[in-house]
This record gives structure tokens, sequence and C-alpha cells, in this order.
């Protein structure tokens, strides 16, 4: 879908542009959401996001535009924007069970996948253990929380990442790390199920 993108936008920016919205709009929120917390929030970076990078889209030349990569590039943008949203509040319990059709990441629809054994009750312990794991995830401190967002939420791989952060990808690997070995520690202090159903 991002290859032909670029592409597209650099022949045709206000047509081609749509399209943009509609391949990333979702995952914009998504992200915003898993660092916000605030579904209203996330809504605004989201959207805030996306004006930005028409603005910055039409002030590039069409060689600076297809060699973009879309997918760090608008991470980027909404990482930041979360960013500057968060200093002017404290960060609120994130949450990665919002029930909507925008809540499709690779870590949420884990979570939110169809229990097998068929019981109710093992249904609710899912979406129980759902919200423990968001209110973890709230605890970790930025420098950390966002690496674990964009990797096991948003699936975005350690070079997109680094793309995204401007940071080395052996940092990232290791905040990774230390993101998830603080949720075990504190999963484990707290009586959660194992961390594998975040990192599966």
């Amino acid at each position: 879908m991002d290859d032909a993108l670029p592409t597209e936008l650099a022949a045709d920016l206000d047509g081609a542009y749509e399209r943009l919205v509609i391949a990333h709009q979702d995952r914009l929120f998504s992200i915003a959401l898993r660092l916000l917390g605030d579904p209203r929030d996330a809504e605004e970076v989201a959207q805030d996001a996306l004006v930005r990078a028409y603005r910055a889209l039409a002030t590039y030349d069409a060689v600076r535009i297809r060699s973009l990569a879309l997918r760090p590039w608008l991470a980027a943008i909404v990482v930041n924007l979360s960013r500057n949203r968060g200093r002017r509040r404290k960060l609120a319990t994130v949450r990665l069970d919002v029930p909507s059709a925008l809540d499709a990441t690779p870590l949420t629809a884990r979570l939110a996948a169809p229990d097998t054994s068929g019981s109710p009750h093992a249904a609710a312990l899912r979406r129980e253990s759902a919200h423990d794991w968001a209110a973890l995830l709230a605890t970790l401190p930025p420098r950390l929380r966002v690496p674990v967002v964009l990797r096991h939420v948003d699936g975005l791989s350690y070079a997109e990442m680094a793309t995204a952060l401007g940071r080395p990808e052996g940092t990232l690997k290791a905040q990774v790390h230390r993101g998830l070995a603080q949720l075990r520690a504190a999963a484990e202090s707290s009586s959660l199920p194992d961390l594998e159903v975040m990192t599966a």
C-alpha cells in the first residue's frame, strides 16, 4: 500500500491525499491513544498529524515525496504531537481495549482474539487482563513507552522506528527490552497473566 502512495502523492497531492488518510488514520489514532490514553485527545492528535502531513507534503518537491517512508514519517508526527500534548498535561491511563473499528492494531487484535474455549468467564478474564496491561503500559516512562507502543502495538520494524524517532536501532531494541522487562516485573508483582500476549 505505502509503496505506490508516495509516487501518487508526488504526482497529485490533492488527489492522492484522501488515500493517505484512509490508509493511515486508524493506526495514527491507535498510536496516539496508547500514548495519551484519552480518545478525544487521540482523535485531535491524529487529525492534527494528518493536517501537518498535508502541509509538509505541499512544501516538498516530488523527489522528496517519492522517497518518503510514510509509516515511520507519520508515526513520528503523531509521537511528537502526543509528546507535546503530554507536556501540557500529565499522561492519562493508557487504554488498549477501546471498542471500535479503529482499534485493530497487532496488540489489541491479539488481546481481543476470540476465546476458543467459548467460556464467557474466560472472555471476561481476557478483557480484564487487557485493562490491567493497559494500566501497566501507562506506568512506563515515555522514553520506554513510545518504543514499546510503536513496536508491539503499531508493529513498526526497528528500522522504521529508527526513522520515526531518530534514534539508533540498537538504542530502540534496548528500550523495548527494558520496557518489556519492566512490564513483566510489574505483571509478576500484580499476578497478571504472562506478557506473551503482547509479544506473540
